[in-house]
């Protein structure tokens, strides 16, 4: 059997629209050539958009390999699904480096203990956890009171100032601050613009890593739950069943007190991209992301802080959307003025 290293993993938290993907997005551009990466991201909705906008350099011709885990599920100390989806990607890929990342409105604590549990102790080399945080908002209570938001900042090795072009010197003053208030103003703190956290920050130490992993250890997965039939349990939801031609569905969950709306179109339904930025010029949701079969191509949103970026994707297998908010009227109209952008087939 072949004898492998533990694999160097490294998670990547912050809340909803931190810049978390645009920030892996990056570290992934700079890997070493000769390195397999892969990532594991988990969204708190069910959509699952995040793993399509990453998708585009995936493959072993890249060395990036790439998996999703159904919407909050990972965020679970004994949670299924996180086990599956990591076993099935760490045979797959045969990385020499994880990347995780969390949902946004996940406890990453749960992550780092589902890791340190005995069974990965010779599979993963838990590396420093970053936490992506946006100066501005350590001037906001409805963040700073927020038990999410405290514990990413608690179990952080690694602080990461994201959009730091976007902030002021006051608004730095005030993460400064914030960190001092949490006895954790002598971490590492890195001031970044457009996701680009240098790759040394990777090897940072884990706070949280109790057992030094066997330097050459033989690669077996922990075992997975059966169930009473004695078979393996299977993650797939009915609200991932394939959709006919012409059709779509709409999956929502809340949780937290926040809520999520989702969208799935079957490929043969396009878009009018025009129609479409229009669309997400009016939206009031905090976060959303999509990916659109468009009459131009296919192409990728990112919607975040009133800003919206569009990046065109290689393909895509059909379209979905889904948006966050701690408000459910922010979806009011949402449906109808999507259905809207759909573009004229002659």
């Amino acid at each position: 059997m072949k004898i492998t290293k533990a694999v160097p993993t490294n998670i990547i938290t912050g809340f909803l629209g931190v810049g978390k993907t645009t920030a892996i997005l990056h570290l992934l551009a700079s890997k070493p050539a000769n390195e397999r990466w892969a990532v594991l991201v988990n969204e708190f909705g069910e959509i699952g958009i995040d793993g399509g906008l990453m998708a585009g350099g995936q493959g072993a011709q890249t060395g990036v390999f790439i998996r999703e885990v159904p919407g909050g599920c990972m965020c679970c100390v004994s949670g299924l699904p996180m086990q599956m989806a990591l076993n099935r990607l760490l045979m797959d890929a045969k990385p020499d480096r994880l990347l995780i990342e969390p949902t946004g409105l996940g406890h990453p604590q749960e992550v780092i203990e589902s890791l340190s549990q005995p069974h990965y102790a010779t599979v993963i080399d838990l590396r420093a956890t970053l936490t992506l945080v946006d100066p501005r908002r350590t001037r906001d209570s409805r963040y700073t009171s927020n038990a999410t938001f405290i514990q990413q900042i608690a179990v952080a090795d690694v602080i990461v100032a994201s959009k730091s072009d976007q902030c002021t010197d006051e608004d730095f003053s005030s993460l400064n601050a914030y960190l001092v208030e949490k006895s954790c103003h002598e971490k590492p703190l890195y001031r970044v613009r457009f996701g680009q956290i240098p790759f040394k920050a990777l090897s940072a130490p884990s706070a949280h890593a109790t057992l030094e992993p066997d330097p050459l250890r033989r690669f077996t997965m922990p075992a997975l739950s059966k169930n009473a039939f004695g078979q393996h349990e299977s993650t797939e939801r009915p609200d991932h069943r394939p959709l006919a031609a012409g059709d779509y569905m709409t999956i929502k969950k809340q949780a937290d007190g926040f809520t999520s709306i989702g969208w799935r179109f079957h490929a043969s339904i396009l878009f009018d991209r025009g129609r479409l930025f229009a669309f997400f010029s009016g939206l009031t949701p905090q976060r959303v992301k999509a990916i659109f079969i468009t009459s131009d191509g296919v192409f990728g949103y990112n919607f975040s802080d009133q800003a919206l970026t569009e990046v065109e994707l290689d393909e895509a297998q059909e379209s979905c959307i889904e948006g966050i908010d701690n408000d459910e009227m922010a979806f009011e109209g949402f449906e109808a003025s999507l259905l809207a952008c759909k573009a004229c087939v002659s």
